[in-house]
């Protein structure tokens, strides 16, 4: 299936999804995906870690302890199938539920669209899970920005904001004109040469500048391994990729000295 590639926090596992669905919000440990514009349906899926045969016990237990549930191959995997109906609004839902695994690795997957409503497009998701190995080293991928890099870099705006509004009694708007008060943030010696986290925090705030002064620069996210982080990109040239870990803090690391006006200047 053609679409956007979806790697999991920490790797466990990864999938497509359709080119039109988002990323959302949802409880801890469970990743939600939609079509924002026009819906058609909730797609849930939770990953857990057990034993070498984990995924295919998780879905034995289902079929045993879910007598509605069924054995159902979509892909190449075997899932234990089941659906419920729930009215929501005077609107009556349906609920289509998967838990299905490979090795190690169990899903649970639902879709809930309205009662009727095609499952096609979750169906294909599923065909494309695919479990990533701890003893294999993936080459770097660059994928659609997660939530987790999101609020990453919400967090990271939002201190460097707060940090110069506090040193400078100024406002700050994330136009160009802040660099420089950053730069003064820096020269402040408040922040640590140790810690990397505020030097990151600047580099994503740049970024975030960039984005809102340049047209098509959009967020990514980098899994490098064990490094799962925000970087960006122009929807031009995808190839030129912006670190943000790179333009300060690998400075600092090197005893460099840190001047944010001209690495902005580097990256217009």
């Amino acid at each position: 299936m053609k679409g956007k590639k979806f790697i999991a926090p920490g790797a466990w596992f990864d999938m497509v999804y359709p080119a039109d669905w988002s990323e959302f919000e949802d409880g801890e440990g469970s990743f939600l995906f939609y079509n924002p514009d026009k819906w058609t349906g909730n797609f849930r899926i939770s990953a857990f870690r057990g034993n070498a045969n984990y995924g295919k016990d998780c879905m034995e237990a289902e079929l045993r302890e879910n007598r509605s549930a069924q054995v159902v191959r979509i892909g190449k995997m075997d899932c234990a199938y089941s659906v419920e109906r729930f009215v929501e609004e005077e609107v009556t839902y349906e609920n289509h539920q998967w838990v299905t695994g490979q090795a190690d690795v169990a899903f649970e997957i639902s879709f809930a669209v309205k009662a009727g409503d095609p499952i096609g497009e979750a169906k294909a998701v599923i065909e494309t899970l695919h479990v990533r190995r701890l003893d294999v080293k993936y080459p770097a991928e660059v994928i659609p920005v997660r939530l987790s890099e999101i609020l990453q870099i919400d967090e990271a705006f939002d201190w460097v904001q707060d940090e110069v509004k506090q040193l400078l009694k100024k406002d700050f708007r994330a136009e160009e004109e802040d660099v420089a008060n950053m730069q003064r943030l820096v020269e402040s010696g408040k922040l640590n040469p140790k810690k990397r986290e505020p030097w990151i925090a600047l580099g994503i705030t740049l970024c975030v500048i960039l984005a809102n002064e340049v047209e098509g620069m959009e967020w990514r996210t980098l899994v490098d391994g064990n490094r799962e982080a925000p970087v960006m990109v122009s929807v031009d040239d995808e190839d030129t990729l912006i670190d943000p870990l790179k333009l300060v803090w690998s400075r600092v690391k090197a005893g460099e000295t840190v001047d944010l006006v001209e690495v902005y200047k580097q990256i217009l």
